[in-house]
């Protein structure tokens, strides 16, 4: 799926190759699934979240709680506490900034995308992602397994041969893939749009 926006004058393009979505357990909770979203096959962003709006689920981007520091102490604490969790003194409750809303912002987000255009985009992508996600629940009942982010995490500490080969492998694989793939649209003559999965 390619994303175009405009910043600065200048146009913006990113590719995603791969949404990975991990529905939650509990139907009834707001939080629907977990998402991973790879770019360009080349960077991942993970911990986007679907949230059940009331105008349908909506994508929230990965965040840290937002914090400040004891007046008395300087210990750190989230906005939301009442008091300090070093010395116990007590905190303002309404010392967390506010939004154009007035709501107070007690998260920031880590990633997210810098134009409206990449935003909505990456919105929709997610969430027929999600919906599809969804579907193969449906279909596959007690069968389904639910897709995994682990292998996003099997990156070594230490870079050494084996690890730069493995990483060559896997890129190699990729690209078969993604070549035998568009050959099937390019013999039908069909256009190939190599889209999120």
């Amino acid at each position: 799926m390619q994303l175009d926006g405009e910043t600065s004058g200048q146009t913006s393009r990113i590719q995603i190759t791969e949404i990975r979505v991990k529905l939650t357990d509990d139907p009834r909770n707001k939080l629907k699934a977990y998402c991973s979203v790879t770019i360009d096959d080349a960077f991942v962003v993970r911990d986007l979240k679907i949230i059940e709006g009331s105008k349908g689920p909506f994508v929230a981007m990965p965040s840290r709680k937002l914090a400040d520091h004891c007046a008395r102490c300087g210990h750190k604490n989230h906005m939301r506490a009442s008091f300090c969790n070093q010395c116990g003194g007590g905190l303002d409750p309404d010392r967390a900034p506010r939004d154009d809303r007035g709501r107070a912002r007690l998260h920031a987000d880590l990633a997210h995308p810098i134009n409206s255009q990449t935003r909505i985009e990456l919105h929709k992508a997610v969430v027929r992602a999600y919906y599809e996600e969804v579907e193969a629940m449906s279909r596959a009942g007690a069968n389904y397994r639910p897709k995994s982010f682990d292998d996003f995490d099997h990156l070594s500490d230490m870079i050494d041969v084996d690890y730069l080969e493995e990483l060559e492998r896997r890129q190699e694989e990729r690209e078969r893939r993604r070549r035998e793939g568009s050959a099937p649209a390019e013999r039908t003559g069909g256009a190939h749009t190599e889209g999120a999965s």
